[in-house]
């Protein structure tokens, strides 16, 4: 595998990319590099997996290359897992953190803290034409918080307690996230897999 895109238009996400596959000689390209304007693919899929391998597959097939697609989320057990799949629509569709974090903190009013248990969920998927689509998951788990506290980080980062932490996900630096994080949970999974390849 001599080069990569990744499936994505988000700059930080690039940026971790491109390190971790920077020690295998791996070319990393970004839909942000791509000539052609590729539209939005919609997430019709039922989990992580599924979302995941859509956007990998579609570019995949575009290009003739292989492709890393990521889809990651926030699970709540209190909720039954909600905002999963989710996340970041999960107070509607404009996508707002602090409408998503509002709403969140709405629905787990009342419930006491040993209940409040969740974790971060990242899927990777890469696909490469012809060959069967590979999955990395990673998660970090912890519990969420009566109210926001951090300035760090997006999402739902300011109401998640990481398990061990008494620093909320934005209370953390980036290279103490990155530790931690579901995302580098993910990457180390196919960090192992690079190697066997």
């Amino acid at each position: 595998m001599e080069q990569l895109i990744i499936a994505t238009k988000n700059k930080g996400k690039v940026k971790d990319f491109r390190n971790l596959f920077s020690k295998y000689d791996i070319t990393i390209k970004s839909l942000l590099d791509l000539e052609e304007n590729i539209p939005d693919i919609e997430e019709t899929g039922k989990t992580f997996e599924e979302n995941a391998a859509l956007k990998a597959e579609t570019i995949a097939e575009r290009f003739s290359l292989p492709v890393l697609a990521d889809d990651s989320g926030l699970e709540v057990d209190a909720l039954g897992g909600r905002p999963g799949i989710y996340s970041a629509r999960f107070a509607g569709l404009e996508k707002s953190d602090q409408a998503n974090i509002a709403k969140l903190l709405e629905e787990l009013k009342g419930v006491p803290e040993e209940e409040r248990t969740a974790r971060f969920v990242c899927v990777l998927a890469v696909a490469r034409p012809g060959q069967p689509t590979i999955f990395k998951r990673g998660s970090c788990e912890g519990r969420i918080a009566n109210h926001p506290i951090g300035e760090n980080g997006f999402g739902y980062d300011p109401v998640f307690y990481p398990n061990g932490l008494i620093k909320t996900m934005a209370e953390l630096s980036s290279e103490e996230k990155n530790q931690i994080s579901h995302r580098k949970n993910a990457i180390v999974q196919l960090e192992k897999w690079l190697q066997d390849l």
